[in-house]
């Protein structure tokens, strides 16, 4: 993993979904370079072991036991971040959950669909709608979602999650045409299967079915993602705002 250490020095970011998978690879990485980061999970025992690890590691990192689908949760967690740093720069949401798999909208459930739109939709629009609120007053910052190839082409058998990652996708584009005149750039990145915890209970057969549509033959690895993530996050990436990124390992064609 190529570092450039100083990339986010005197930066502040705040990943949601940071205790383990794509989001503590982001925060890792984002920390190696020079930020201070704050992890947001719900899982407390989780995220304590997560910061633990990254602060024997000798870089800053701190945690928040945090539900994105609870909007007092997230507008006192965000404020706090930003009051103690004197400010937020980056803001990468990677909370979200899988749901049903390899079920039919007949015998998929309305409770079940509630839960993974709070997450996945509601969660991605809570946070962005209070790190904005935060950042705009600086006229910087840099948001990314996590999305997903699902929301860009659906997968069969999952409908939640199909459906609140292609609102995710909604979401970014046009929140970022919003906010296209300032320093804010607001941006999606679209992964394929990425070997995370969060797909160990998929379904064989749905995570042979999303296999089989990547031409590369493989999963894709959480430094794969945390490497585009952290570009993206960057100053560097200054002229890209309402992207969807690609990382599905020759899947998306669009």
């Amino acid at each position: 993993m190529t570092v450039f250490t100083d990339r986010f020095t005197d930066q502040t970011a705040i990943v949601t979904g940071g205790a383990e998978g794509i989001g503590k690879a982001i925060a890792t990485r984002l920390a190696a370079e020079g930020a201070t980061v704050a992890l947001f999970d719900i899982n407390g025992p989780k995220l304590n072991s997560t910061v633990a690890e990254l602060t024997n590691q000798g870089v800053a990192v701190h945690g928040h036991v945090v539900d994105v689908a609870d909007e007092q949760a997230v507008e006192r967690a965000i404020k706090t971040v930003a009051e103690q740093a004197g400010q937020l720069d980056i803001l990468v949401n990677s909370a979200g959950i899988v749901g049903p798999t390899s079920t039919r909208i007949t015998d998929y459930g309305v409770a079940d669909f509630d839960r993974i739109y709070s997450i996945n939709l509601r969660g991605a629009f809570l946070t962005t709608q209070w790190a904005i609120a935060v950042m705009e007053p600086r006229n910087y910052g840099r948001i990314l979602h996590l999305a997903s190839i699902a929301g860009k082409e659906g997968n069969p058998g999952m409908a939640g999650y199909s459906a609140t990652k292609a609102g995710v996708i909604g979401l970014v584009k046009g929140i970022a045409k919003e906010y296209a005149e300032t320093g804010i750039t607001i941006n999606g990145l679209a992964p394929a299967v990425i070997r995370t915890p969060m797909n160990e209970n998929t379904a064989p057969e749905q995570l042979a079915y999303m296999l089989a549509k990547i031409p590369m033959k493989r999963l894709g690895t959480v430094d794969e993602a945390a490497a585009i993530a952290t570009w993206i996050v960057s100053r560097e990436a200054s002229f890209s705002t309402g992207a969807i990124f690609d990382l599905s390992g020759g899947r998306a064609t669009y």
